[in-house]
């Protein structure tokens, strides 16, 4: 059997939960998890360079199949010596297979067996997306980690509807593992779905867990349901995967969810969300969420977060920054995006510290105290 470009060694497991210390070794470097990893849709992570993420202790970014497909296209960057050189990242990559967004970009779908028939989001024209063309252009892109070709129903669906999906998700997903070209660079994870429905997740998990994927991700969260139905699914699900393999949460961004997510199991994240707030002014702080763009903090010289060593933190205050969006200068959502990327990085590593102290549960009860969340989700240990 031909050994994977992807694994997982575990460290050590928390007293007092089911929180993992770990590494990935990847061909591209070996990271700490629990581990955040910032979106780069399009081979980049919006506004930030390489050099930055690099900076501010980022390892593995994420990338989009399906964006990537359509622009500027999976042979041009094979052709340019795969993603890692094409976009000048030298660390981890893991792309998507793109199925996420062939179902929520496009209105116009029709799924069948053989894959999925949709309209492009830019211009209209008609596409097709199957397990085997979305691990083709994984292939062609080059990503360390690489994703099985998924439908990702709703949360609150039928039953039926959710049965009949994941047993063709299953079906995909063989397709894929036979479609895969490179497993020797490149680590297949496999997906597991089955919505809101216990025993659903429970059925796909086992069927995914018997085709031996190097690695497995947690989908369908993170699109609707709340905190807690989140949680609940990932209290029996995260345990079901091999305690040898990396489980990744797919979607999910927020300190609490990535806190939660890690007591329960999780070792990988990703979301769009610390950049995309940043957009518009929003910054995570450890005291909460602060919109940069209010008049409160025209005279407030003091940086976004007194109690981070952030570059934006170390140089730039809210006065400024507020200036600099007020003014539509493209310096301010940089600051902020910087800031907000480096809170994750920094509170994912605060995490795995308190994983080896054994005391992850009272450093969630003091960061949720300070940073404002509500603790009704809290679970007993």
């Amino acid at each position: 059997m031909t050994q994977s470009a992807v694994t997982y060694r575990l460290i050590k497991t928390e007293k007092h939960t089911g929180a993992r210390l770990g590494e990935i070794i990847t061909p591209h470097g070996t990271f700490p998890t629990p581990m955040f990893m910032p979106v780069g849709t399009l081979a980049t992570v919006k506004s930030m360079s390489p050099e930055e993420l690099d900076e501010m202790g980022a390892n593995i970014i994420l990338s989009n199949t399906y964006h990537l497909w359509l622009r500027p296209g999976a042979d041009i960057v094979d052709e340019a010596g795969k993603l890692h050189n094409f976009m000048n990242w030298k660390k981890g990559i893991l792309t998507d297979s793109g199925g996420f967004q062939v179902f929520s970009l496009s209105d116009m779908r029709r799924i069948e067996e053989e894959g999925v028939h949709f309209r492009n989001h830019l211009n209209g024209s008609k596409l097709f997306l199957s397990p085997e063309i979305s691990i083709d252009v994984q292939n062609k892109l080059g990503a360390d980690i690489i994703m099985s070709f998924d439908e990702c129903p709703d949360f609150h669906h039928t039953h039926d509807y959710v049965k009949n999906s994941i047993a063709r998700t299953t079906r995909w997903a063989e397709r894929g593992l036979k479609a895969h070209k490179s497993p020797e660079t490149q680590a297949l994870f496999g997906i597991l779905q089955g919505a809101g429905y216990k025993d659903l997740r429970m059925d796909h998990a086992k069927d995914m867990i018997s085709l031996d994927f190097p690695g497995y991700s947690i989908g369908g969260l993170s699109v609707g349901e709340t905190k807690q139905e989140m949680n609940e699914v990932l209290d029996y699900v995260t345990p079901l995967i091999p305690s040898h393999k990396p489980r990744y949460l797919m979607g999910v961004g927020s300190p609490d969810s990535l806190i939660d997510g890690v007591i329960r199991g999780v070792d990988m994240f990703d979301c769009v969300l610390p950049t995309r707030i940043a957009r518009n002014g929003t910054c995570m702080t450890s005291a909460g969420r602060l919109v940069v763009k209010n008049a409160k903090y025209e005279r407030d010289f003091r940086p976004i977060d007194e109690k981070c060593n952030c570059y934006t933190c170390r140089n730039y205050s809210r006065a400024y920054i507020r200036h600099l969006f007020k003014a539509d200068e493209t310096f301010g959502l940089r600051l902020t995006s910087y800031h907000n990327l480096y809170f994750l990085l920094n509170l994912m590593k605060q995490v795995r510290q308190a994983i080896m102290d054994d005391n992850l549960l009272e450093f969630r009860e003091a960061f949720f105290e300070e940073y404002g969340f509500n603790k009704e989700n809290a679970r007993n240990f």
